[in-house]
């Protein structure tokens, strides 16, 4: 294990307050989020993971039944699988997307406008099927947690994204809705002034929203316009925030762990990322090539017994393993290997390219584990991997 891999990780845990896990969906974000908390725990952090993976593997590889919208302390002894007493406290929330907009709202909108807001249904649209909205308020969460909080360490573990843009254009898509020019056209000194109807619509001569209304009706059209007219003062609110977020992504105090599998696909993601990363002048702490297959043992190296071992079970009736096959249990023994030999020269290949595209960020490599992580013993197991503990 390189001092390079030895120095980064640990040095983020000691150095960094927040670190956002981002990367392609299925790569193991959540798993290495969870193990980043783990270990900085574990060394005397107090530590809050936050996810937004609905699958709950957060709450099930740290020993909880559950995850809300709030942080719920891991119990001490749950974490007793590391073989010593964590020093610190590890905290874990599971980001509600709904609820978290709503708090925002709560939170920034005028009190006379707050009802209107949340009961609107086209409010129902905006938290949940915009464009940016669920990264833009696991951001803005990670602000408020900052702020508000007295945590040494926070662990985003960022939404899967189809593609890494999503992710660090967020604010800016959620402001391009509010600043959309013909958004703010409809925001006129009309509507201001409570004449919604038809002259707030005056785009091409009427003909938009005569068009417009046959398919919605002007109900839904004059209802739209009070919702707009509802959020026109939240504009400032929402570049203000985006501003924050920003800046705190950029901070000194904050760093990127890329995380990526060896499929050539992800990694080609993985290097784009990393390129957006760097161009927006981001932090970048590190990236995990997570699942890499191990080169196994050679047939030749193995003790004896072990392939006597392997020989009988291929051929033992019993088992169903030799049924079909013309080769003898040595020969099929000797291609098994050679073909998982094959898998980790291929995977190798990928993080040798990882690295070169990425340089001179550290490229660390986890391990394909024989068995999903699931539990804190898992988590720690991982660790071991990250920060050569």
């Amino acid at each position: 294990m390189s001092e390079a891999r030895e120095s980064a990780m640990r040095r983020l845990v000691a150095e960094k307050r927040v670190i956002l896990c981002v990367g392609s969906g299925g790569v193991g974000k959540t798993t290495m989020a969870a193990a980043i908390g783990l270990y900085a725990a574990v060394h005397g952090k107090k530590v809050v993971v936050c996810t937004i993976d609905p699958a709950r593997r957060l709450a099930n590889s740290l020993g909880l039944t559950e995850l809300g919208n709030v942080e719920t302390r891991v119990p001490p002894d749950k974490l007793a699988a590391v073989g010593q007493a964590p020093k610190g406290e590890l905290y874990a929330m599971m980001l509600d997307l709904k609820r978290s907009w709503d708090d925002f709202i709560l939170r920034h909108a005028p009190v006379e406008r707050r009802d209107a807001i949340l009961n609107s249904r086209f409010y129902q649209q905006l938290s949940s099927a915009l464009v940016g909205s669920q990264e833009y308020v696991a951001m803005e969460k990670l602000v408020e947690l900052s702020e508000s909080r007295d945590y040494d360490l926070l662990v985003l573990d960022t939404p899967p994204t189809a593609h890494a843009l999503d992710f660090l254009d967020a604010p800016n898509r959620v402001l391009d809705f509010f600043g959309d020019d013909k958004v703010r056209f409809m925001l006129s000194p009309a509507l201001r002034a409570g004449q919604v109807g038809l002259k707030m619509f005056n785009l091409a001569g009427g003909y938009f929203v005569k068009t417009l209304a046959r398919f919605t009706g002007m109900e839904v059209l004059q209802e739209l316009a009070a919702f707009l007219l509802s959020l026109a003062p939240m504009y400032d609110v929402f570049k203000e925030r985006a501003a924050q977020v920003k800046k705190m992504l950029g901070a000194p105090t904050s760093a990127f762990v890329l995380v990526t599998s060896p499929n050539p696909l992800t990694v080609d993601e993985a290097i784009y990322f990393h390129t957006l990363l760097r161009q927006d002048a981001m932090p970048i702490g590190a990236v995990v090539a997570n699942r890499i297959n191990q080169a196994p043992q050679r047939l030749s190296q193995a003790p004896a017994a072990t392939i006597d071992a392997l020989a009988r079970l291929l051929e033992d009736p019993s088992t169903g393993l030799g049924t079909g096959f013309s080769m003898s249990a040595h020969d099929r023994l000797e291609k098994a290997l050679g073909d998982a030999e094959t898998l980790a020269d291929l995977d190798e290949a990928e993080v040798v390219r990882l690295a070169a595209a990425c340089a001179p960020t550290p490229v660390l490599k986890v391990p394909r584990f024989d068995s999903d992580v699931y539990d804190v013993a898992g988590l720690w197991e991982l660790d071991k991997h990250l920060f050569d503990s």
